[in-house]
């Protein structure tokens, strides 16, 4: 049986972060998420708070914490894209999505690490993605933002590993959300053509994975990067 935590989801309004929120709301835990924009899912406190504004989130993290106790479990999901070729790729597409994607990491991280140390327990799971390590034409902005993770959890397992804290990484692949079914059916065979288990995962895969890792059971992993996306990347 896990201990029942309090747990932090950030952009949980939609996709993976929302079904990462229903699982931790239905394994019984207390959870809060924050969205610029949108709800949570029922059962949860939802806060607004955006991720490239510090004060936006020193607010949302107090407001949690009063609400529901100290954060012991937090999953660092957040994240924006703006794909072209690297040609063609303005200061503003790049520095925009490692704003997001990676800083916007170190910003929430920062602040919900202080009560772990304090309670000597903690679980810091990082969403990043296969392109991370896999690469991706037309997204190196968030490539470079996603393979950064893997530094930063490693790091803070080196940092925090002998309180109680553990930080790992989930690498989904291809997910079945709103923004893969639109597109084109061509594309969409093309991307199923090259993943071993010949579908897309469901959001509630790479929720399972994310549980299993906040659980007690998973106490002696850390800086790990686990793949959710049906052998995709093998090796990277």
């Amino acid at each position: 049986m896990t201990t029942r935590r309090t747990v932090l989801v950030t952009g949980g309004n939609r996709g993976i972060g929302y079904a990462i929120a229903s699982r931790f709301i239905a394994d019984g835990h207390r959870v809060a998420v924050t969205a610029r924009s949108g709800q949570g899912p029922e059962g949860c406190l939802t806060v607004n708070a955006d991720v490239t504004d510090g004060e936006s989130l020193d607010a949302a993290v107090a407001q949690v914490e009063e609400s529901l106790g100290p954060i012991e479990v937090l999953v660092a999901n957040a994240g924006i894209t703006k794909d072209t070729l690297l040609m063609r790729m303005s200061d503003e597409d790049f520095e925009s999505v490692i704003d997001t994607n990676l800083v916007g990491v170190f910003r929430i991280v920062k602040r919900c690490i202080k009560s772990m140390i304090k309670g000597k327990h903690g679980r810091v799971i990082l969403i990043s993605s296969v392109v991370g390590l896999y690469g991706s034409p037309g997204q190196v902005n968030y490539a470079s933002s996603k393979s950064a993770l893997v530094g930063f959890a490693r790091s803070i397992t080196r940092e925090l590993g002998s309180r109680g804290i553990t930080a790992n990484v989930i690498a989904p692949g291809f997910i079945n959300t709103d923004m893969t079914r639109a597109l084109p059916e061509a594309q969409q065979a093309s991307y199923l053509s090259s993943i071993p288990a010949g579908r897309f995962a469901e959001p509630e895969e790479v929720a399972a994975a994310v549980s299993w890792l906040a659980s007690d059971e998973a106490a002696y992993i850390s800086g790990a990067v686990i793949p959710v996306d049906g052998g995709l990347g093998m090796g990277h």
